[in-house]
C-alpha cells in the first residue's frame, strides 16, 4: 500500500514539475540590434559621450597647465602665494571632477539622454515579449543574452525571431 501511495505521489510530482517548466528563451541583444531606432540611439549616445569626454579632457588639461605652471615658479613664490596657487589648483580640479560627474555620473546628462532614447524602445520590446509569452501561455522568459550560465536550450523554446517579427 505504501508503495502505491509513494508511486502515485511521485507521478503527481513529476507531472507538476513538467507542467511548471513552461518557458521561452529570447536573445534580447539580437532583438535590440535588429531595431534601427535602437542602433541610431546608441550611435547618438556614443557621439554625445565623445563630445562630453573632449570637454572633460579640456577641463583637466587646464588643471594640468595650472599645476605645471605652478611647479615651474614654485621655488620663487612666498608661502602665502604657494598656498593660494595650490588652493586654486585644487579648486579647479574639484570643479573639473564635479563637471565630469554632471556629464557621466549616474544622474548625469549622458544617463538622462540614454534613458530618454533607449527606455521607450526597451518598453516596446518588453511589451512584445510579454504579449508573446501570454499568448503562448509561458510563465517564464529567459534572456540568453544576459545569462551566460545557460549551457543549452532547444530552438523550440527560442522566440527571438518571433519577437523581432512582432516589432516590425
Amino acid at each position: 500500500m505504501k508503495r502505491i501511495i509513494l508511486t502515485l505521489v511521485l507521478a503527481i510530482a513529476t507531472v507538476a514539475a513538467a507542467s511548471a517548466q513552461n518557458y521561452m528563451v529570447v536573445n534580447s541583444e539580437k532583438v535590440f540590434k535588429s531595431i534601427e531606432a535602437y542602433n541610431n540611439a546608441l550611435e547618438s549616445i556614443d557621439a554625445l559621450a565623445a563630445e562630453y569626454q573632449q570637454k572633460v579632457d579640456a577641463k583637466f588639461a587646464d588643471v594640468e597647465k595650472l599645476y605645471n605652471n605652478y611647479m615651474q615658479v614654485r621655488a620663487t613664490l612666498s608661502d602665502a602665494a604657494r598656498q593660494e596657487r595650490e588652493a586654486t589648483i585644487l579648486d579647479a580640479e574639484a570643479k573639473a571632477t564635479k563637471y565630469q560627474e554632471s556629464l557621466f555620473g549616474s544622474n548625469g546628462e549622458l544617463m538622462k539622454k540614454r534613458l530618454e532614447l533607449i527606455q521607450p524602445i526597451q518598453a516596446q520590446v518588453f511589451a512584445v515579449i510579454e504579449a508573446i509569452s501570454q499568448q503562448n501561455g509561458f510563465d517564464l522568459v529567459i534572456d540568453i543574452a544576459s545569462n551566460p550560465t545557460v549551457l543549452y536550450y532547444s530552438s523550440k523554446v527560442d522566440y527571438t525571431e518571433k519577437v523581432i517579427e512582432a516589432l516590425k
